[in-house]
């Protein structure tokens, strides 16, 4: 993993407002690094960001996450194209897609991608020194999958 890393930005309805709080707070560290929004996230971090601050140039929006965004961010990550996720997903309340909430998940673990679901994992992975540094992330070695034997 380089310096500039791929991070992923995502929040449930009920959590934007945290997530969009933290990235004004954070945004000169944020900005150095390819960002990947879903859609609805999107415009809000655009709205709040302004457009000052050259967020349209550098910021990547997915569909609205019921609407397939989850599954285009798991696409992402399964094909190695994101380094972090910052979700701030809503613990108390079902989510309409929560199967696609829960797939995309799984496979940020299973790829071992860094994954922030709260404020307090976001504070401390943005500031920890592999956030601006470089970082070698193991990568999964799936070959014993790929090579079973299948009666």
């Amino acid at each position: 993993m380089t310096e500039k890393k791929r991070i992923a930005l995502v929040a449930h309805d009920n959590c934007k407002a945290d997530l969009i709080e933290w990235v004004k707070l954070n945004w000169q560290r944020l900005s150095q690094h390819e960002l990947t929004t879903t859609g609805t996230t999107g415009k809000l971090i655009e709205a709040a960001i302004g457009e000052n601050a050259g967020i349209s140039a550098g910021l990547r929006k997915l569909k609205s996450g019921p609407l397939g965004g989850d599954q285009q961010l798991g696409a992402l990550i399964s094909e190695e194209k994101i380094d972090a996720i910052f979700f701030f997903w809503d613990p108390m309340h079902a989510q309409p897609h929560d199967v696609d909430v829960k797939a995309l998940l799984r496979i940020g673990v299973l790829y071992n991608v860094i994954t922030a679901c709260n404020r307090a994992t976001a504070d401390l992975v943005i500031s920890s020194p592999y956030f601006s540094g470089g970082y070698e992330r193991r990568r999964p070695d799936f070959a014993a999958y790929l090579n079973r034997e299948i009666l």
